[in-house]
């Protein structure tokens, strides 16, 4: 089984803790036989730096377009 994961790595310790839980996914998933298709997106003030908004449309698109969101 293939699932679409989008990620928000957010900012602060975000990103650190999002690295640590795509590890752990992958992890699953190798040992279950499943594969993951992470999207990336801005969200919080790494989106307000590059796009001006802290929630995107692109960002809420790429969510919308995954079976579950990984938030951080």
């Amino acid at each position: 089984m293939e699932f679409r994961i989008g990620v928000l790595p957010g900012d602060g310790i975000g990103p650190e803790i999002v690295a640590q839980a795509v590890k752990a996914i992958d992890a699953v998933c190798r040992k279950y036989g499943h594969s993951v298709r992470y999207t990336y997106a801005e969200v919080g003030a790494a989106a307000i730096d590059k796009y001006g908004d802290p929630y995107p449309e692109s960002t809420h698109a790429g969510g919308m377009g995954s079976d579950a969101v990984l938030f951080g």
